[in-house]
């Protein structure tokens, strides 16, 4: 019976260890490799909850804006339109 808290004692932090050392090999892998953030073709500009599990979210998309709505079925285009020129969206901010 000591022999197997022993093992046990060794084994089980030996696991832990290198359980966490692959999480931040993969995360560190991720960042290195992952797309650059100005290579994205997709930005999305704003979002908004309407409920529990849904939400709708303006993306843009080759100079397009395109409004979806997100659920947990799925997504679903509402309306597409030119995208507004930076200025534009920094006064409907204010």
């Amino acid at each position: 019976m000591l022999w197997y808290l022993l093992k046990l004692a060794v084994v089980l932090p030996l696991i832990a260890g290198l359980a966490w050392a692959s999480l931040k090999f993969a995360r560190r892998m991720e960042q290195r490799f992952g797309p650059a953030q100005g290579k994205r073709s997709v930005k999305i500009i704003e979002t908004q909850w309407l409920g529990p599990g849904q939400r709708i979210a303006v993306l843009e998309w080759r100079g397009r804006e395109i409004l979806v709505s997100a659920s947990r079925q799925g997504l679903v285009r509402l309306a597409e339109g030119p995208a507004r020129a930076a200025s534009t969206m920094a006064e409907q901010e204010d």
